[in-house]
């Protein structure tokens, strides 16, 4: 794999001396036409062996190129902010925008290979992980990315060299640490990994440049050189990306999908409602704050047709939870921002850190939804999206996040109804827009795309849950109690031990007073009618004991006063 870059590459002083302000013209040139152009972002990663360049060769691109359109970034191990996140959840909030080049020093391979060569990472994981890296950078190249990957070598021999050069200087000893040695130790290894992974992830969208990184002089030209014929030709390229990437989707012979096989009807009357809201708000409530999920992140995804009471669901949920501890996205148009990067960016950059809990209001499936009816982008956009939608919401779940995704249908009687008693609402009048009455006009679309989504993107780990909202009482308590459900089987929390518990957390009167304390009550309430016997059945089986010695207690001091007092 390396054989090519111990070959000795070297350009001597002369030559570079001609070729230098030609290339720095050309990449400057190039670089103007890239933002002008707006239509995509370039992404470098520089990666390779210690002392290998790779510092220098970023200081020389930055000398060659308009520093005010370009970034950097360099990737060490994870920070205590990080490591509560999705691993990509830093990479992603790093790319470029469109017209602009992001250097990645210690890039997405960084984690993966040093964990490998310590061996804390299986050979299977590490090929998963690799094949995960090959999507995501699949997903940049289909969004219009320019992504080029550069790997600097250095043979064992000219590694050791390398740093007892840099380690001499005293402007560049403080490079070479205890680690960097260490690592030296360890290259055999180093380059059976690398190896494997430049195998596996040199992909004709994002392929490897290996460059010998002996002489300074060549791996700057061949960098240079590299960057500038790939930008030029792809400049040059207006290959056209909207050709179909898979076959249209089955119709349905009989007509029965998922959306009109719901049996629209379920309802709660009020009184009904209101106690179930209190059980599950108080169930939820309690789950935020179980010591298992200051481990993971809640994440709940509202979709749902036009008034099916996506945001009264939502302000029931929050209801149960500390304000402190979420935070509500709702989802618009793109901004000029998020329209410059690909399209899960804007949702990657608002994942929640661990402990907590992000409630989006409308989601990343408008991709499948509006942008494939309106025609906001082509097909093959949104026929890969599903999968990159799959590879997100895996990703997360790895993480730690728990994704509970909802879609609220309502009949098209009921949300006409809806709409005009908004319109005649003064303070909901502005819920109502054109856009609303129009996407009525395309409710066959709509309700053929919403059964693609859920067909394509319902998993084990973020499964849909379509909610019958033609009720809104009916709606809110499904909400709520999958929510519950949910996260009762992520925290492994048994839900009728948890219901025992917040029984036994009634507050107790002192065991003296009991008695005094249920003479008074009389016959206002069933509890205070229970003996302690039946209390102690309430209770979760490990208290049970102590439940007893309780009514024990009771019973000697009832003993006691009819046998009056004692010496």
């Amino acid at each position: 794999m390396f054989e090519s870059a111990e070959l000795g590459h070297k350009i001597d002083k002369e030559t570079f001396k001609v070729e230098e302000p030609k290339l720095r013209a050309a990449l400057l040139e190039a670089q103007e036409q890239l933002r002008e152009d707006g239509s995509f972002p370039v992404v470098i990663l520089i990666s390779g062996v210690d002392g290998s360049g790779k510092g220098e060769t970023i200081n020389v691109l930055y000398e060659w190129m308009d520093p005010r359109y370009m970034s950097t970034h360099a990737f060490y191990a994870p920070t205590a902010e990080e490591r509560t996140r999705p691993s990509m959840w830093r990479y992603w909030r790093a790319l470029p925008p469109k017209g602009r080049t992001g250097i990645f020093s210690g890039s997405w391979y960084s984690q993966p290979i040093a964990e490998r060569i310590s061996n804390d990472l299986s050979r299977s994981d590490f090929d998963q992980r690799m094949d995960q890296l090959n999507r995501f950078e699949a997903m940049l190249v289909n969004e219009g990315a320019l992504v080029l990957k550069f790997w600097i070598h250095l043979s064992k021999d000219a590694q050791r060299e390398r740093l007892r050069l840099i380690e001499a200087n005293p402007l560049t000893r403080w490079r070479v640490t205890k680690a960097s040695w260490d690592r030296l130790k360890t290259y055999d290894k180093m380059q059976e990994v690398a190896g494997h992974l430049l195998r596996t992830t040199n992909t004709p969208w994002a392929p490897w440049v290996v460059v010998e990184g002996t002489d300074d002089r060549y791996r700057s030209l061949t960098v240079g050189r590299t960057i500038l014929e790939s930008l030029q030709r792809r400049l040059a390229d207006k290959r056209d990306q909207n050709s179909p990437v898979a076959p249209p989707f089955s119709p349905r012979i009989d007509r029965r999908d998922l959306l009109n096989s719901l049996d629209m009807t379920q309802s709660l009357v009020k009184k009904a409602y209101e106690t179930e809201l209190a059980t599950w708000q108080a169930r939820l409530a309690e789950m935020m704050h179980h010591p298992e999920f200051k481990k993971r992140a809640l994440i709940l995804a509202f979709e749902g047709s036009d008034a099916a009471g996506k945001g009264g669901a939502i302000r029931r949920v929050m209801s149960a939870m500390d304000a402190r501890q979420y935070q509500i996205i709702p989802i618009a148009a793109p901004t000029e921002e998020e329209r410059a990067q690909p399209y899960l960016w804007r949702f990657w950059r608002h994942m929640p850190r661990l402990g907590r809990v992000a409630i989006f209001d409308r989601t990343w499936f408008g991709r499948v939804l509006v942008e494939r009816v309106e025609g906001f982008c082509s097909e093959a956009d949104w026929l890969r999206a599903y999968s990159e939608i799959n590879d997100f919401e895996h990703d997360i779940w790895r993480a730690g996040g728990i994704i509970v995704k909802f879609w609220l249908q309502i009949t098209d009687e009921e949300q006409l109804k809806r709409f005009d008693e908004r319109a005649k609402i003064e303070h909901k009048r502005f819920k109502i827009t054109e856009e609303d009455w129009r996407n009525r006009e395309k409710a066959g679309a709509y309700h053929e795309a919403v059964c693609d989504m859920v067909d394509r993107t319902s998993t084990g780990t973020a499964p849909w849950t379509i909610v019958e909202s033609n009720d809104k009482y009916f709606a809110r308590v499904k909400i709520l109690r999958t929510i519950c459900e949910r996260l009762e089987k992520e925290l492994k929390i048994d839900p009728i031990k948890a219901q025992r518990a917040m029984i036994t957390k009634e507050p107790k009167a002192d065991a003296a007073s009991q008695p005094t304390a249920r003479k008074a009550a009389g016959s206002k309430t069933d509890t205070a009618k229970q003996s302690k016997a039946q209390r102690a059945r309430q209770l979760r089986p490990e208290k049970a004991s102590a439940a007893k010695k309780v009514a024990a207690t009771t019973a000697s001091e009832k003993a006691s006063e009819k046998a009056g007092p004692t010496a």
